[in-house]
């Protein structure tokens, strides 16, 4: 009997749970293929594809049924799929290792392409899972590892994404489907099964929390550091509300570091939780949790569903009962807070509480109701957060009530996740959720720009979310001015940061005019390398230090000429002369230059020699000199050169023309040049989405610390992060994103603020739907 008593029958009824949802959604599930490759048959596209689109959907109607009973038998054989437990190919480019009787022969043998293919297409329905279910299936293996007393799940149990996605295309190839088939639909497959997953976890995770398994997740033994090294403590919330009991919810905390797993034998799945806190901030995360909670409260409240787009007003009653709870609360925070110091969580939970109770018994609608218990619900979690401080905490709980008058008022406040409210909520819980909250001092400029961001809200209760867009966009503009002048922590290392910038971009400038220049001059090889990849880093560092029309400036730019001059073809006596004479204070000042780059002694000599080799080539050089016009123009050129330098916002700056940035770092600016592993596409994009503001975890040089990402550079190629400690660290895009591939920089945050709180909203609706209705 699968009792609290017997952990083992506990954890036997949940992988039938799992499996039994599995079986309900597999009919609905191969209906929405159909349906989606129907869709997408009618799409406009290029003739081939539209015609192998259209053969597709016309192919997968008649078997469609047989691979639906197919699966169904697959998945019913029991709770490990001996189907999708096949060995997969080895990583040795298609050779496997052939093993009999345990015995293993040493032998290789050769795997088809088609194998090779059904591995890839496997791993990434696995992958789209996991995308889509990284939360669910999270919770639910640290439950079963509480129960099983194991940190791993089997490599085939059915629990596992890939034993599911190898049974899906298994029993899709035992239909007659072919692999060209599955890759021509492959978008509309991941999406529909995708969902099947993440409801059966859903599904056994409220099972699960219904009997009474309740544990405290701590993702910590799942996930491991290559080479050992022990991770910092990241607070992540399980993603089940109130399990500790404590009657607000918000979640119990965890600790979770998540880095690289080593070993051959780790799953694909333990693989990506390295990536599990970017997956989770995706906007198809977020979509998700909102479809769950639409879904369900549609059931409770069928009216709900037909006013999610139209905006419809609230009731007079409710209007006012609105007006009376914002003006009531605002006068009971300020009297709490003069009278005893800062409100705690609890407390304004049970000040909302009461509050509520009022509200729906002004309402008049279903549909209102059930409104405002979900954003009750939504705000119970955040000021029960305990990251953020508590000088804050009280100005979150004074936008409940605009928050629930534009929920009612446009209810696509529950339908989407570019609402202007739910930005402003995550982008300000962002910056405030730090890693030590007593370190930020109370009343600083941040606390006072939120209580003014609120207090603009409160001000302008009928303009709906045109308030809260205009007062995001203003935070965001603070925000830049904040980590530039204001906060101590950050200041310099920005200002650093934007000379950086300002230097390298400056550079790339004076390279492209450069190349321009010389492309009809005759100029030997390594002089014109020397120009491009040296001396225009040594042309922005003068102009920034001493202006483009300094003494220092145009000196620079006058070696630039002698440089090319003494370069050119030397026909007669007399000019090797001249060239003898003026080559000692020509090189004394492009050493000068050099070491005002910050070029290292070793390399400038590098440089000298290599210049010193092309001017003696130039001695014998049969080409025809440079003639005297020619290089006056040349003068000229440089000397207005700035004029003539494309325009910055122009410029593509990517890995391959940004200049070696080693040369900047310094005790209050480290550059990160190596480090971490491959990007993916996925993660590339994600490290674009990174907001200024928010909080991380950095392991680098063998230290972990927290930082916050305090400046973004043009088209967000360069990104400063800031320690406690006012410590800078500048990562290049592609840097960024090999640290967040690896583990190595982790958001300190799982999840927005407002995705978390209606995951927690989620689990005690889950439990009490009926609290809708109340």
């Amino acid at each position: 009997m699968a009792t609290a008593g017997n952990p083992s029958a506990l954890a036997a009824q949940a992988r039938r749970v799992y499996v039994e949802a599995l079986l309900q959604g597999v009919p609905p599930t191969i209906k929405a293929v159909v349906q989606g490759a129907q869709r997408l048959a009618a799409e406009r596209a290029e003739p081939q594809t539209a015609h192998k689109r259209q053969n597709t959907a016309m192919d997968l109607l008649k078997p469609a049924p047989f691979w639906q009973q197919g699966l169904i038998d697959a998945l019913s054989a029991g709770p490990n799929v001996p189907l999708a437990a096949r060995s997969p190919a080895s990583s040795t480019g298609g050779l496997r290792s052939t093993h009999y009787g345990g015995t293993d022969l040493n032998s290789l043998q050769l795997v088809d392409d088609d194998t090779i293919e059904v591995e890839i297409l496997s791993s990434r329905l696995a992958l789209a899972m996991m995308d889509r279910a990284s939360w669910e299936f999270t919770d639910l293996r640290a439950r079963m590892s509480s129960l099983e007393r194991r940190e791993e799940l089997d490599g085939a149990d059915v629990l596992r994404p890939h034993v599911v996605a190898r049974t899906v295309i298994d029993t899709w190839r035992t239909a007659q489907l072919t692999l060209e088939h599955w890759r021509t639909i492959q978008a509309v497959l991941h999406a529909a099964f995708g969902e099947l997953v993440e409801e059966a976890y859903h599904e056994t995770n409220r099972w699960l929390m219904s009997e009474g398994v309740r544990p405290e997740i701590d993702l910590r033994p799942l996930i491991r550091r290559s080479g050992g090294v022990s991770a910092s403590a990241i607070p992540v919330t399980t993603g089940f509300g109130d399990l500790g009991g404590d009657g607000h919810g918000g979640g119990r905390r965890a600790n979770v570091a998540v880095a690289a797993p080593s070993g051959s034998d780790v799953s694909e799945e333990t693989r990506l939780m390295t990536r599990v806190s970017g997956l989770s901030r995706s906007v198809g995360h977020a979509e998700a949790v909102l479809g769950r909670l639409n879904k369900l409260v549609n059931r409770q409240v069928p009216q709900f569903a037909d006013t999610l787009h139209p905006t419809t007003p609230a009731s007079a009653g409710l209007r006012r009962a609105i007006s009376e709870a914002q003006t009531g609360l605002q006068q009971q925070l300020t009297i709490t807070g003069r009278d005893r110091g800062p409100v705690s969580g609890p407390q304004l939970v049970q000040e909302l509480q009461q509050r509520k109770q009022a509200l729906k018994q002004a309402a008049s609608t279903p549909v209102e109701r059930a409104t405002i218990e979900i954003v009750a619900l939504l705000f119970q979690s955040i000021l029960m957060e305990e990251k953020i401080p508590a000088t804050v905490r009280v100005w979150f709980a004074r936008l409940q009530m605009p928050v629930l008058r534009v929920a009612i008022g446009e209810p696509d406040f529950f339908a989407t996740t570019d609402h202007p409210a739910r930005k402003l909520i995550d982008r300000m819980g962002a910056c405030v959720m730090g890693f030590d909250v007593s370190s930020r001092a109370a009343g600083d400029a941040l606390d006072k720009e939120i209580k003014r961001v609120v207090q603009v809200v409160e001000a302008y209760p009928d303009t709906g979310r045109r308030v809260f867009q205009t007062v995001l966009t203003e935070f965001e503009k603070f925000l830049e001015h904040y980590f530039r002048n204001e906060n101590e922590a950050t200041r310099k290392g920005v200002s650093l940061a934007q000379q950086v910038e300002q230097r390298e971009t400056m550079a790339i400038q004076y390279t492209i005019e450069l190349r321009k220049m010389l492309n009809e001059v005759p100029v030997q090889e390594g002089v014109r390398g020397f120009l491009f990849h040296v001396w225009a880093d040594v042309l922005a560092t003068t102009a920034l230090k001493h202006g483009a029309a300094g003494d220092a400036t145009k000196a620079m730019k006058r070696a630039a000429t002698d440089l090319i001059w003494s370069a050119g073809a030397k026909v007669s006596r007399e000019e090797r002369a001249d060239v003898l004479r003026r080559l000692p204070p020509l090189l004394k000042t492009l050493r000068e230059g050099m070491a005002g780059a910050g070029l290292p002694q070793d390399k400038q000599d590098e440089h000298i020699q290599s210049l010193n080799d092309s001017l003696a080539a130039a001695f014998t050089a049969k080409a025809a000199a440079i003639p005297a016009e020619r290089l006056d123009e040349l003068m000229a050129r440089l000397e207005d050169l700035e004029e003539m330098l494309p325009d910055a916002d122009d410029l593509q700056i990517d890995e391959s023309i940004v200049m070696d940035l080693s040369g900047h770092e310094s005790t209050e600016l480290q550059i990160v040049t190596e480090g971490g592993s491959m990007p993916t596409p996925a993660m590339m994009s994600w490290a674009r989405e990174l907001q200024v503001g928010g909080w991380y975890m950095l392991e680098h040089r063998g230290a972990i610390e927290p930082v916050q990402l305090a400046w973004q550079g043009m088209r967000k190629q360069l990104s400063l992060f800031v320690s406690q400690h006012g410590r800078g660290t500048l990562f290049q895009q592609h840097r960024l994103a090999s640290f967040l591939q690896a583990g190595l920089l982790v958001p300190a945050q799982d999840e927005a603020l407002t995705v978390r709180a209606t995951r927690s909203a989620l689990a005690k609706l889950d439990a009490d739907p009926e609290r809708l209705l109340g």
